[in-house]
């Protein structure tokens, strides 16, 4: 593929725009400057520089963002940052997008993908992809409001029952559960629904993938071809 071409693809701006980091100098491929926008390199495993800095060539993005409080899911965030800003801008200019949202303070596991067939395999209804959270309440929990949970519960203005799956109490005021749907605020509604209120919830798992335990809050990862399978099945 083209240098220019390549350059496009990964979301450093128009043609014209990458062209001109070319003319400029800015490019490196095998710690050479290029200065040819229609020289032609193989794009597997391809790595480059812009600007100094290091990039490899993705057809598609995969990853992982350990979220923190006070970020919207949104690109225009009104009352909190956006959760864009926490990612380079080249992801936005590509069009990534998060898979599925999470409230400005709720924490934790957060995907984000270009990819659309991968998009809507982990939000489709009928996929019931299961996130887990772990939920800290206001109040004890009681083994009534746990049975309530995992045996479902009606949320107003939303059609059927929605259940808790896999409920583990952890303290007193602290337990794990997973749930399949993803309507708006559903655990805090869930909660709310068996007479409790969510204090703190963070997202720990999609699907059977986990958040990995060394990306602090704010970082983000790609994911591993092995990774990706995994949320994949």
């Amino acid at each position: 593929m083209r240098l220019d071409k390549i350059l496009q693809s990964q979301g450093f701006g128009s043609r014209k725009e990458c062209q001109h980091l070319i003319s400029r100098g800015l490019v490196e491929v095998d710690e050479k400057i290029c200065l040819d926008a229609k020289q032609v390199f193989q794009t597997k495993g391809l790595e480059f520089k812009v600007s100094g800095h290091s990039y490899i060539y993705v057809e598609k993005v995969y990853i992982v963002l350990n979220k923190p409080q006070g970020y919207e899911c949104s690109h225009q965030a009104v009352h909190h940052f956006s959760v864009y800003e926490l990612l380079p801008q080249l992801f936005n200019v590509r069009g990534v997008q998060s898979i599925g949202r999470l409230d400005q303070d709720t924490t934790g596991l957060l995907l984000f993908s270009d990819d659309g067939q991968f998009i809507q395999a982990l939000t489709h209804p009928k996929k019931h992809v299961g996130k887990q959270y772990l939920v800290n309440t206001i109040d004890p929990l009681t083994d009534d409001q746990l049975q309530q949970l995992q045996e479902g519960v009606v949320l107003r203005g939303e059609k059927g029952s929605f259940i808790a799956k896999d409920v583990k109490r952890l303290t007193e005021n602290s337990c794990l559960m997973t749930v399949h749907q993803g309507v708006y605020h559903q655990v805090k509604r869930m909660i709310a629904a068996v007479g409790n209120k969510v204090s703190q919830l963070h997202r720990n798992k999609t699907g059977s993938f986990e958040l990995p335990h060394d990306l602090k809050e704010g970082e983000w990862r790609y994911l591993s071809i092995d990774e990706i399978e995994q949320i994949k099945h």
